[in-house]
């Protein structure tokens, strides 16, 4: 326990003066791409295959996935049109074979003209499903989330509205805190991509009413340009956010609350590198922290490979970095056009 509460008050006390963040365990050297340790047992499986010529879609992105009724569901953004304009949509998939093969494609919600329903998170509960998406009108205007539930007993997704308002869109599914409320991570988009305006955040329930969430921003450095995509280690009351740098500093962003997510220091870079990319963190039943990204000493800003960090058992710090795919190797990206997974 003393060693726990020294490592919380070093990384905040290195927040504070703006000095890298420790996330990695500086006493080991951060693997080159070429040293990682490849993860045995990986399996890869094509969601949905990018194919504009038959189906009109350009783009695929935010992939999210959850287990419900022994099902395995899928959601993505597609867009026939450029990237996060109103033409944005929603897909959702499913399959009964552990992702081997899926169902056709549902989307979650059409929008308007002027509105777009985007990508999200699933969040699976004691008798339910549900999906919190990213919305906005014109290029990224009025962003906002809006939350669906599906029905056990129609096997539809109901629209339930819209539950956080702020410029927030999820990035991660919410995490139970100890406290009896939800923390989800995301970002506020203030901004065009690079400006400032665009910093990681928090949504936070009220008690475990996951129709109304408070969104809480973490602060930038001045003059910050981040595009803040976010991810948060709960810990009791202490939450770690890591989140996305820009492209001419690769390392990833750290920020850590103490009171369940309420007040935050400036996020700072961390002496760990990851690619300019959403980071997807947490902790395994084991009891170690986990950080997926790209996060090896040469990749600079290079999304390849995909990598996995993890530490000890009850550790703060990464120590050891797997690779999960590389672009360059294997066969499962010779397909036709990228996968969404």
């Amino acid at each position: 326990m003393k060693v726990i509460v020294v490592t919380v008050c070093i990384s905040i006390a290195t927040l504070a003066t703006g000095q890298p963040a420790p996330l990695w365990d500086s006493s080991v050297r951060i693997p080159k791409t070429a040293e990682t340790i490849q993860l045995e047992g990986v399996r890869h499986e094509v969601i949905k295959a990018r194919a504009p010529e038959r189906d009109g879609y350009s783009w695929l992105h935010g992939v999210a996935l959850a287990w419900w009724n022994d099902r395995l569901y899928a959601s993505f953004g597609l867009n026939k049109g450029q990237e996060n304009t109103v033409t944005e949509e929603v897909g959702i998939t499913s399959s009964n074979d552990d992702g081997r093969t899926w169902s056709d494609i549902t989307i979650l919600d059409p929008g308007t003209e002027k509105l777009a329903v985007s990508h999200g998170v699933f969040l699976v509960t004691a008798d339910s499903l549900w999906a919190f998406q990213g919305a906005f009108t014109g290029k990224r205007s009025d962003v906002h989330m809006r939350a669906y539930r599906l029905n056990r007993d129609s096997d539809q997704w109901e629209s339930l509205g819209i539950v956080a308002r702020d410029n927030f869109w999820p990035m991660a599914e919410p995490v139970p805190m100890d406290n009896g409320k939800w923390v989800m991570a995301g970002f506020q988009v203030g901004g065009p991509y690079g400006e400032k305006g665009n910093p990681a955040a928090v949504a936070i329930s009220q008690g475990d009413n996951l129709l109304e969430w408070e969104v809480i921003t973490i602060p930038m450095p001045d003059g910050s340009r981040m595009w803040g995509e976010s991810s948060v280690i709960v810990e009791g009351a202490t939450l770690t956010c890591i989140a996305r740098n820009r492209g001419d500093h690769p390392f990833a962003m750290v920020s850590v609350s103490t009171d369940y997510g309420r007040t935050w220091p400036t996020i700072q870079p961390s002496n760990l590198p990851m690619v300019a990319s959403k980071p997807y963190a947490g902790l395994l039943s084991s009891g170690q922290r986990y950080l997926v990204c790209t996060t090896t000493a040469d990749s600079g800003n290079q999304r390849n490979p995909l990598t996995v960090a993890v530490g000890h058992p009850g550790a703060r710090l990464l120590s050891t970095v797997y690779s999960l795919s590389n672009m360059e190797s294997d066969d499962w990206l010779a397909t036709d056009g990228p996968p969404a997974l």
